[in-house]
């Protein structure tokens, strides 16, 4: 039998403690859900357990939110409010939010999403809105009768969701939403033009609507079960992608966190700074990441490079300190067989990693050190010609790989070490599956033919990368993805198929440049990893294809070149 999705419905508080009209709860089994009541209470620790076990939150209706809460003074016009829920469902709605959790805000339930997520709510619309002469928005029709109509965006998920540009609705409010917030935008008003249904910008599974869809099924009118409908699948799309995300190990290759350091991140914490800290890494379900030593182009003198070798040594030091520190949470992976070591412990992992050959300067004899302090991969270059190889933001110094980026390859594949030929120039690529015995990876990339950048792969490039078994993984850096305005999640899905269809699915990865200017509408930081999965899934990847894209290709290669160290 399949497991029907838990969707969690916030309870009313009356004379008797916890409350819930039953529309909602029959709405969700109708829809094929799990009603799962959540009563008001002040524990930030089971409500953080209650979040990781909901599929989907319904924010149900009742009294006024406190203004307080809002940074506003009451008016007189305010209605009877109820402290027990207002703190409560603010934090519910943030974790939700944090945790990717499918949400639907149902009349006060829109004003708590709302507010939740830093929009702005009216106290009272008849004292307040002054935009245009109100209709009526408190009927004194039954509850399952509509009273009014709304507008609905064209463009809109709640017009994809109801399949209809005008929809009668009921209507029982006094408060509603001023402005939907940064994470928000308006989907639907009622003719005087007060905003009716709001949705996610982001490429979220949310939507809030004023009126109260859930009467409408007391006497059989089906109407409004779209919404519950699209709750429920969106709920099951969540389900499966965290089922699957516990069952295969999560990588991403390429992030740029330490350049933060200077910063006073604090990793353990959700830092606003920084888009990779263990919260986001749990929220988005991301088991390990490759933090790299990011060294930017600078002068080749003597003195310059022993600065540069330096640099890279101390930020390695400053990222081994922090899993140090942070010790019971995560800790440093060598191997791949570290990283499902730690994943059965429960454990987020990191693997270090050197971003530009500059770190080694011409001294040979630090590819070693390199290794040995536990770095998988070395970049060859970054933005400019280097002693090792041609950048693709280069001057073509050498006409690709020099003799002494020749020597640092081959000593790469004695050691064991990951050749990674992201930012290289065309020719230095080839130069490089030429000379290297072991496949090659390009840590962070995209598809030249869909965004013609420098630093992206031409479909050739990427057909003798797969020849070679090497991994390109696909990276979330806006200019990498899309030629002209900001890149979104869809954009990162085309770029991945694209890969996919050129290389097939053994071939390709994820390596998102978090920190380092990484992160697009949809995948910004590592709390939404799973969002990405969910695409994949619409796309109708298996779970096989899964586990190779998010880390099963990258650690194949891994493991092959560290195997050929051994020998």
């Amino acid at each position: 039998m399949k497991k029907r999705p838990i969707i969690g419905i916030t309870g009313n508080y009356g004379e008797k403690g916890c409350e819930l009209a039953s529309g909602y709860y029959q709405s969700v089994l109708e829809a094929g859900g799990t009603p799962f009541v959540i009563p008001p209470y002040d524990n930030e620790e089971s409500l953080l357990n209650t979040v990781l076990q909901l599929d989907g939150l319904v924010l149900s209706g009742g009294g006024d939110i406190n203004p307080l809460l809002l940074g506003q003074e009451p008016i007189p016009e305010l209605h009877s409010i109820c402290p027990q829920r207002d703190e409560m469902e603010l934090r519910l709605v943030k974790e939700a939010f944090n945790h990717q959790i499918p949400m639907l805000g149902i009349c006060r339930g829109i004003q708590t999403l709302v507010a939740g997520l830093e929009g702005e709510l009216y106290q009272d619309l008849n004292s307040q809105y002054k935009e245009a002469s109100l209709i009526k928005h408190n009927q004194d029709l039954p509850r399952e009768y509509a009273s009014h109509s709304v507008n609905i965006e064209k463009d809109s998920l709640l017009n994809e969701v109801m399949g209809d540009e005008t929809v009668a609705v009921n209507s029982f409010h006094h408060q509603a939403v001023k402005s939907p917030g940064p994470h928000l935008r308006i989907s639907a008003r009622a003719v005087d033009g007060v905003i009716e249904a709001v949705e996610s910008n982001e490429f979220k599974s949310i939507i809030g609507v004023q009126w109260h869809p859930e009467c409408f099924i007391l006497r059989g009118d089906r109407s409004m079960m779209p919404l519950f409908d699209w709750l429920i699948n969106e709920a099951s799309s969540f389900k499966e992608a965290k089922r699957i995300h516990n069952r295969i190990l999560t990588l991403d290759s390429h992030c740029d966190t330490p350049m933060f350091f200077n910063q006073g991140i604090h990793f353990d914490q959700r830092d606003p700074k920084i888009l990779v800290d263990l919260h986001k890494m749990a929220e988005g379900r991301l088991d390990s990441t490759i933090m790299v030593a990011y060294l930017p182009q600078g002068n080749r003198d003597p003195e310059s490079s022993l600065a540069a070798t330096a640099k890279a040594n101390r930020i390695l030091t400053q990222i081994e300190e922090m899993v140090a520190s942070n010790c019971t949470q995560v800790d440093i992976a060598y191997t791949p067989e570290d990283l499902y070591h730690l994943k059965d412990q429960g454990k987020r992992a990191i693997m270090l990693g050197v971003e530009n050959g500059y770190a080694i300067g011409k001294d040979l004899t630090q590819v070693e050190h390199f290794r040995k302090r536990g770095v998988v991969y070395m970049t060859l270059c970054h933005n400019g010609d280097n002693d090792i190889c041609d950048s693709a933001r280069g001057n073509n110094e050498h006409g690709g790989v020099s003799h002494f980026g020749a020597q640092v390859i081959s000593e790469m594949n004695r050691l064991g070490m990951m050749v990674d030929l992201s930012h290289a120039s065309e020719k230095s690529f080839y130069d490089a599956l030429e000379i290297s015995k072991k496949p090659i990876v390009c840590s962070h990339s995209c598809a030249r033919a869909l965004c013609d950048h420098p630093r992206n792969l031409k479909d050739d490039q990427l057909k003798a990368l797969s020849q070679r078994d090497g991994v390109a993984q696909l990276t979330c850096y806006h200019g990498f993805l899309h030629s002209e305005g900001e890149a979104t999640i869809l954009d990162m899905v085309e770029h991945l198929n694209h890969m996919v269809n050129v290389m097939g699915v053994e071939h390709v990865g994820i390596g998102t440049d978090f920190d380092g200017d990484g992160g697009v509408c949809g995948f910004a930081s590592a709390s939404e990893v799973i969002n990405f999965t969910r695409r994949l899934l619409r796309e109708r990847y298996s779970e096989d294809d899964l586990r190779l894209i998010w880390g099963g290709n990258f650690l194949r290669v891994m493991k092959e070149i560290q195997t050929y160290e051994s020998k």
